[in-house]
């Protein structure tokens, strides 16, 4: 799959759901429910133990039904081995400029984190595809979004850090690309007690609430 075709998937859907968990067999249970509910891109974290043999399983079972992404890479060589196992895009929390280049090496886009303005400058021009806000809830949540696209209207957002189903709308209204979506979305508790059903409802209603505030910004 190409780079454009994953950056067109998240666009597209307009979520990535960022899977920490316990274990491997708790990511992959979560990951199930997320897919139920029809969102189709998935982030999954280094947190997770054994997450690059998790990535290189979910990409085994689940083909192109779902673009499996790797999180909290902080370094090239770590993105690397994500890119080997078949991640199919690349999260990280900071800028590190040696990790867009690696990716960028592999025709696989990248997603670094970055706060100020100076920082979302930085990663765009070292080649990210899109830039992570994080943590955007602690910086203003989607008024911060709002204050930093005014200046910067070419760099696709996607911020991440107290996006939550009730603001989430409010997030794409202010201009994000797309948002990144924690436990209250993927969340292992459920799934652990046997409520997958559940988180995939939820996962439902997250796509319905961003086809919504996409339809209200097409008719202002």
């Amino acid at each position: 799959m190409a780079s454009t075709d994953i950056l067109g998937r998240i666009s597209r859907i307009g979520i990535v759901p960022v899977v920490r968990a316990a274990s491997g067999a708790e990511a992959i249970a979560v990951v199930e429910a997320i897919r139920d509910g029809g969102i189709d891109v998935i982030e999954l974290t280094m947190t997770v133990p054994g997450a690059i043999d998790v990535i290189r399983e979910l990409v085994r079972s689940c083909g192109d039904q779902v673009v499996i992404g790797a999180g909290t890479v902080l370094d090239a060589e770590t993105a690397r081995a994500c890119i080997l196992a078949g991640a199919r895009f690349v999260v990280s929390p900071i800028l590190d400029v040696p990790t867009i280049t690696c990716c960028r090496t592999y025709d696989v886009p990248t997603m670094p984190g970055a706060l100020t303005p100076t920082e979302v400058v930085r990663a765009w021009q070292a080649g990210a595809a899109l830039v992570k806000v994080f943590p955007c809830g602690a910086m203003g949540g989607a008024s911060y979004v709002k204050a930093l696209k005014a200046p910067l209207p070419q760099i696709p957002l996607v911020p991440t850090g107290g996006v939550s189903l009730e603001n989430v709308g409010d997030f794409i209204r202010a201009g994000a690309a797309a948002v990144g979506a924690g436990a209250d979305l993927a969340d292992v508790k459920k799934v652990r007690a046997g409520a997958s059903a559940e988180v995939t409802e939820r996962a439902r209603r997250y796509v319905l609430a961003i086809e919504q505030a996409r339809a209200s910004l097409a008719r202002t």
